[in-house]
């Protein structure tokens, strides 16, 4: 059965915001989010005829926009943290001091984000900047609830002691 541009958008549509801000937690970057939303859509409408026999459209998008990520990811070397900068940077009450302080705290959390392996990247983006919940988390990187958990812990003590570390040199 064949859907049509109505039936389409309502089931569709209403998934994007939530597909944006995962393939954003993913990429770290707002372009890569964008195309990689233009091209999961553009695949969907060109598999329309098969889609009414997807029970769980929201499952399979999240996995096609994953996937997506994670082939763009692979492809280039590089990990863009414009969403820490934007997460930190929004402090209203700032002095030149202050300012100075979260910009070096940015460029230190980017860097310690960078050598962390890919995984761990993804998981630290989804929960702390996108404010994913455990299960969103585990619904897009295929970790178990419990792995999400022990990961973040993991996560969080490192790169505690690492910026504690670098603030007493």
């Amino acid at each position: 059965m064949r859907l049509n541009a109505d039936s389409f958008k309502a089931i569709y549509y209403p998934l994007h915001a939530k597909l944006y801000r995962i393939a954003y937690a993913l990429t770290g970057n707002q372009a890569d989010a964008e195309d990689i939303l233009q091209d999961v859509y553009t695949t969907l409408w060109a598999k329309r005829e098969t889609l009414a026999e997807i029970s769980n459209p929201e499952a399979f998008c999240i996995t096609l926009v994953k996937n997506r990520c994670l082939d763009i990811l692979r492809s280039s070397n590089r990990h863009p943290e414009e969403a820490i900068e934007e997460h930190l940077g929004n402090a209203s009450d700032s002095t030149p001091e202050k300012i100075l302080e979260e910009q070096e705290k940015i460029s230190i959390v980017r860097s310690l984000i960078e050598k962390l392996p890919l995984r761990q990247q993804q998981v630290i983006r989804l929960q702390a900047i996108e404010n994913c919940s455990y299960e969103e988390i585990e619904q897009i990187t295929g970790l178990s609830n419990g792995n999400i958990r022990t990961l973040l812990s993991r996560i969080r003590k490192q790169l505690k002691e690492q910026l504690e570390k670098a603030y007493r040199l």
